[in-house]
């Protein structure tokens, strides 16, 4: 018997690291909030994992625009995402990443931003302890539309409180061209059934465009 809770105890996954993939359906419920406008709606976030260091997402976003009374999809996205786990005390890992969005948005509706963008990047994870650890970025950035490239450096920071409760705090800068752009993203998650389901709040604030994005989900692991 002892054995046995040992053993799954160990098995109990910990979603609070980034770097820890597992294969998971997200469906939160949207509000982006505009200077002119507003659109909200529903995000459906599928992640892969075929294994412990390789996953493979799919992002399919469904929002309407009060505004123009126009409903679609908007820019969806795919992402892979691979880890290369380190054998040191506080650099644990490094994750190479490439991350795509499609214009399948209709822009003219309000929906999307009626451009490609590529990007191709590097993540660290730092663990300072348990309770909290970071996880900064750097990326390469190309626009389709009009042919503008750039970097992408995010700090995501990771407080876990206990085995249940954790916050991810982003903020983050994003260079195009002649343009700064400064923003942030951050979540409070909650774990209602280990290995199973967790429910999340967050809030996505872009500073220079001043435009807010709010959601709220639920996260099913399998």
């Amino acid at each position: 018997m002892a054995f046995s809770q040992e053993n799954e105890e160990a098995e109990t996954i910990d979603p609070s690291k980034p770097t820890n993939l597992y294969t998971q359906v997200n469906v939160d419920a949207e509000l982006n909030s505009y200077k002119a406008y507003e659109t909200y709606g529903s995000r459906f976030n599928f992640q892969y994992a075929p294994n412990p260091d390789n996953l493979i997402l799919g992002e399919i976003p469904v929002l309407y625009n009060p505004e123009t009374k126009k409903m679609g999809f908007s820019d969806m996205r795919i992402r892979y995402f691979n880890v290369r786990r380190l054998q040191g005390s506080t650099l644990m890992a490094i994750a190479p990443f490439t991350d795509i969005y499609m214009p399948t948005g209709n822009e003219s509706h309000g929906l999307g931003g009626g451009t490609w963008s590529l990007s191709v990047g590097l993540i660290a994870g730092l663990v300072f302890s348990n309770s909290v650890s970071v996880f900064p970025g750097l990326s390469y950035v190309y626009l389709t539309k009009l042919k503008q490239n750039g970097a992408l450096f995010q700090t995501n920071i990771s407080l876990k409180f206990n085995d249940s409760l954790y916050a991810f705090f982003n903020p983050n800068v994003l260079v195009i061209s002649n343009k700064t752009t400064w923003q942030s993203d951050s979540s409070l998650n909650y774990i209602v059934k280990p290995n199973l389901f967790k429910v999340k709040v967050g809030w996505s604030p872009n500073f220079t465009d001043e435009s807010n994005t709010y959601n709220i989900g639920g996260t099913f692991y399998f």
